[in-house]
């Protein structure tokens, strides 16, 4: 469990940097002037600095630390590799996000949504990322527990079809062996297919798919129930795969990309609904007869307004897949809200209520130091959440029509100059909501700490005595 602490501690690092960079850039965003005229401040280089380090750093840590804790509890095996295979995979990945950071600020990035770093960090990753799937895919074939948990094919899922995404999308020339420099392979249109063939399976399989199985774990054991249907999670595991990997082209609505290759996106788009609401309800019928426990469990509250908050961002985007309603929001705002609003309710929250759950058995402390400060942390972040996505909605949707709006003789009515003024004040609110939920993270990190060091939270004899004696039945596939 030592790498399982290790991921753990840096998610959880890395979520305040990312959040703490997401409101810089929301400042900038409102007063430009806050870049100081200094390059490395500039918005177009912070900018992947803060989706690498909320996507890859702070949700890609999460799920190193959770996936390699489901598949040793739920194999009934220690990591394949071992030490010496798990520590490469912990700091050859913390290498490459600063690496991949420091690259950003300084000026070096391939132009790629979600794929920015260069070609030898490319290289480096595909190491570590062979490595990553080593160990757990080993893991998975040394169980000793016959059945495999479906928590874990959902892992699995997400470790081989990032490889694929990342492979196929990053191929790339270099100007020369010596140079941090490169260019795509693909040119045009094709490039854009490529680009959003990667770019919405990244969102479809880092995003969604793995936090589906932490989850498909972490709810079970917060809740003290069996999943709702364990047929419908094979289902909805099956479903999902096959129909996530044909949406990306419905990012390239009215462009030069064929009719027939925009139509197929949306359609799988939309017809990503029915797994995903599938999902939804399984997760939250798992607390039939255990409702009662969201009021003294603050962290199963931030699981179960997760999938909450999933049901939501997941009827959003099969809407704007729609081409009539992509013509108002694409290039918007509303993207930027509808973004958010799966990256910090879905995404965060389910990483949070899981992290909660798992600090005090990683160091053996009795309880977490205060459960009144997670509420407070629950509660801060889904105000900022509400500020945040509702002030984004609104400005996308004026963007959008004022965008499209024609006087009597057929010119534009507005200048672009004069829609992001109109929506300036809305940027301001935006600012505020990431302020509230870089607050609610800061709450978490001392809450977290205290934890682990307080004296009131250290097991008692009793305790240690009674975590001795077998668990009973199963709940999770343990």
């Amino acid at each position: 469990m030592d790498v399982v602490r290790k991921f753990l501690i840096a998610s959880v690092f890395w979520a305040v940097v990312a959040f703490l960079v997401g409101v810089y850039l929301a400042l900038e965003l409102s007063w430009p002037s806050l870049n100081f005229g200094l390059s490395f401040l500039n918005f177009g280089r912070l900018r992947p600095v803060h989706t690498s380090a909320a996507i890859f750093a702070f949700g890609g840590s999460a799920l190193f630390a959770k996936s390699f804790y489901v598949v040793q509890r739920t194999c009934r095996a220690r990591l394949f590799g071992g030490e010496a295979l798990a520590n490469f995979v912990f700091w050859g990945y913390q290498f490459f996000i600063v690496m991949a950071a420091l690259s950003y600020v300084m000026g070096y990035s391939q132009g790629q949504e979600y794929a920015e770093p260069e070609w030898h960090i490319d290289l480096f990753l595909t190491v570590v990322w062979v490595a990553y799937g080593v160990a757990y895919i080993g893991t998975v074939l040394k169980r000793e527990e016959p059945h495999i948990y479906v928590a874990n094919w959902f892992y699995m899922t997400f470790i081989l079809t990032i490889a694929v995404l990342h492979i196929g999308n990053n191929i790339a020339l270099p100007v020369s062996i010596y140079a941090a420099k490169s260019y795509s392979a693909y040119a045009g249109v094709q490039n854009a297919l490529i680009q959003w063939w990667y770019g919405h399976n990244a969102v479809g399989f880092f995003l969604t798919v793995p936090f589906l199985g932490m989850m498909y774990y972490f709810i079970p054991k917060q809740a003290g129930r069996p999943i709702y249907s364990y047929r419908l999670s094979i289902v909805h595991f099956w479903s999902l795969t096959f129909m996530y990997i044909w949406a990306g082209p419905h990012h390239l609505h009215y462009t030069a990309l064929p009719d027939w290759t925009q139509t197929l996106g949306a359609v799988f788009s939309v017809m990503l609904w029915m797994p995903s609401w599938g999902g939804m309800i399984n997760g939250l019928m798992t607390l039939s007869g255990a409702w009662d426990k969201l009021r003294t469990d603050p962290a199963l509250r931030f699981s179960v307004a997760a999938v909450g908050f999933y049901g939501m961002s997941t009827f959003e985007g099969p809407m704007m897949s729609i081409r009539e309603v992509n013509a108002l929001a694409h290039y918007t705002d509303w993207v930027i809200g509808h973004v958010h609003s799966g990256a910090l309710g879905w995404v965060a929250f389910i990483s949070f209520g899981a992290t909660y759950y798992l600090v005090p058995l990683l160091w053996n402390r009795a309880r977490l130091y205060s459960t009144r400060l997670v509420s407070w942390h629950f509660w801060i972040a889904t105000l900022g959440i509400v500020f945040y996505i509702t002030s984004m909605w609104v400005a996308g949707i004026m963007e959008g029509l004022m965008w499209r709006a024609y006087d009597q003789f057929g010119f534009l009515q507005y200048s672009f100059a004069e829609a992001v003024n109109a929506v300036h004040p809305y940027f301001v609110i935006r600012m505020l909501g990431g302020v509230l939920f870089l607050i609610g993270a800061l709450i978490m990190v001392y809450n977290l700490i205290m934890t682990v060091y307080s004296p009131t939270t250290e097991v008692s004899v009793t305790e240690r005595r009674d975590a001795a004696l077998p668990a009973g039945a199963a709940l999770a596939g343990e």
